[in-house]
């Protein structure tokens, strides 16, 4: 007669319930590790190449203007305007471009970042600076109105080193994820019946002298 499914199940909870708790810890760390570790292998490596761009104030402009022309660039730079000009130079399509290209902007200076995030260093560098090729273009079309120009700073440059998380970074998060999954099972673990309970009192049995007492009352 082979056993129901509910019947393996409490066997395996069972047995379970009787490994050591260390055991348990020990096991989830160990195929944490394993799942990150092996995750990080597969994955294949990504590079980031990031170009600069900055405005500048014309004659009828102010630096504050320029300023606020930059956080509006950077944002337009992500649109399809700018990148279905800039996957001419990039060799890649729109679709790909709008999702490895980022752009950052700080507000105390008028520069926008352009990265650009691929598996091939090359790719990424091309990416980068065809996207801000084309938002200099797009800037210096509308300079009579705006009177900012947008001005190249640093053009990117092939990185040398993934900007991807190595085997060793993603197995130790799985380590440290494995482990705290399974502590937090234990420590939401049914307890046993009675486990943790404080002793019932013992039943109180009268004594001779109050045994007397009763009599005598009555």
């Amino acid at each position: 007669m082979t056993d129901t499914p509910t019947r393996q199940r409490r066997l395996l909870l069972a047995r379970l319930r009787a490994l050591p708790l260390w055991s348990v810890l020990a096991t989830g760390t160990l195929v944490g590790g394993l799942i990150g570790g092996s995750y990080g292998a597969l994955t294949p490596s990504t590079y980031t190449a990031t170009s600069y761009v900055i405005a500048v104030p014309t004659g009828k402009s102010t630096p504050d203007a320029a300023l606020g022309f930059a956080q509006a660039y950077g944002r337009v730079a992500t649109q399809l305007a700018v990148l279905g000009d800039a996957q001419v130079w990039a060799g890649v399509p729109v679709r790909t471009l709008q999702r490895s290209v980022r752009t950052a902007t700080s507000p105390d200076a008028p520069m926008v970042a352009v990265s650009a995030t691929s598996s091939r260093p090359g790719l990424a560098v091309d990416m980068a600076n065809a996207v801000t090729r084309a938002l200099t273009r797009h800037a210096d079309d509308s300079n009579d109105n705006t009177h900012v120009r947008l001005v190249q700073f640093s053009r990117a440059v092939e990185p040398s080193e993934p900007t991807s998380a190595s085997p060793a970074v993603t197995g130790l998060v799985g380590a440290s994820a494995g482990g705290l999954l399974c502590g937090l099972a234990l420590l939401a673990r049914p307890r046993k019946s009675g486990e943790g309970d404080d002793p019932a009192p013992a039943p109180s049995v009268p004594g001779p002298a109050a045994a007397a007492d009763v009599r005598g009352q009555r």
